[in-house]
């Protein structure tokens, strides 16, 4: 009998999909420091992005046939060290890019509108300061019209290009292989003139200085050099809002501290951070960001597809094994 090891939990519907194809899953925790001595009792381990999967755990467990990431990032498997050792390694990209897309664009009204800082202080000051906090939060703005800058146009990045679009937002995504961008243009049916399909890749300096808001959508595991930093904040326009849905790193978080106390950035919207899962007191206490404790792709409908996937990879990868 084919051994699963969901180490960071399955949706139900995913579990039972398996079980039904007469597959044993274990989905107790075991520790990252014990993997080693139990690995090597499953066939296949699935993971999300707690769990590390690198080459000494992998020497470890000869009898590993499969990994699986519920997921987009891989950044936590040596992805390449598996597979030279025949072990494939599989992931779901397209499965939660409907739930990250919509808290970025969450985000993006919270940003628009103050929820963010609102909700911290009207219950501290809504009853002795209401008309002072009214005044302070009527100065909101509207995405319609606005300039959305896309950094890495995958699976994630298309899915908030399409939210924009519905807002009215002028799009500009930025791929990070240098390929030609292909919008389907049929599918958002947009027929406001004044609104612009950007259907090719713009240059990255271009969307840095640009941009009204700017969405991050892109790999990074450590050691990979930022996106934004100190340099890249100067070139951006006055007032730019930043959201980082992808990984904690991407964004050098003292250069965007900087950039938010001196106006550069008018505010930001964080679903990840540097340190996970202690994330800096500085960046969690600063009134011009708005927070989340990456929860991107965390809703059940997101869960629930992610079963499904992975459940349908493994049971398709040992049928081709027969």
């Amino acid at each position: 009998m084919v051994k699963v090891l969901a180490n960071d939990g399955l949706a139900n519907r995913g579990l039972e999909l398996l079980k039904n194809a007469g597959i044993e899953v274990e989905t107790s925790k075991i520790p990252q420091e014990e993997l080693s001595k139990y690995l090597n009792e499953f066939d296949v381990i699935i993971v999300r992005s707690q769990t590390q999967i690198r080459k000494e755990l992998i020497d470890q467990c000869p009898n590993l046939k499969l990994i699986v990431r519920g997921g987009i990032g891989m950044d936590n498997i040596d992805v390449e060290y598996a597979k030279e050792l025949g072990i494939p390694v599989k992931n779901t990209p397209a499965v939660t890019s409907q739930s990250v897309a919509e808290l970025v664009i969450a985000h993006m009204f919270s940003m628009s509108r103050f929820l963010y800082d609102s909700n911290r202080e009207m219950p501290i000051r809504g009853v002795d300061d209401f008309k002072a906090l009214k005044e302070s939060y009527a100065i909101g703005t509207e995405l319609r019209g606005k300039v959305l800058g896309i950094i890495g146009f995958g699976a994630i990045g298309q899915a908030v290009a399409r939210m924009g679009l519905g807002l009215g937002m002028h799009i500009l995504p930025f791929k990070l292989h240098h390929e030609d961008v292909k919008i389907e243009v049929d599918f958002f049916k947009i027929k406001d003139a004044s609104v612009n399909i950007v259907v090719h890749c713009d240059p990255f300096d271009m969307i840095l200085e640009q941009s009204d808001f700017i969405t991050l959508h892109v790999p990074f595991k450590k050691g990979d050099p930022p996106i934004l930093y100190k340099e890249r904040f100067n070139l951006m326009k006055d007032g730019v809002k930043i959201i980082n849905t992808s990984r904690g790193g991407a964004v050098v978080e003292k250069d965007l501290l900087e950039a938010l106390d001196s106006g550069k950035v008018s505010s930001a919207a964080l679903d990840v951070f540097e340190n996970e899962p202690v994330p800096n007191k500085d960046i969690l206490q600063h009134p011009k960001i708005s927070l989340t404790p990456h929860i991107g792709a965390s809703t059940k409908e997101a869960q629930d597809r992610v079963g499904l996937e992975v459940a349908n990879i493994i049971i398709n990868f040992f049928q081709n094994q027969n």
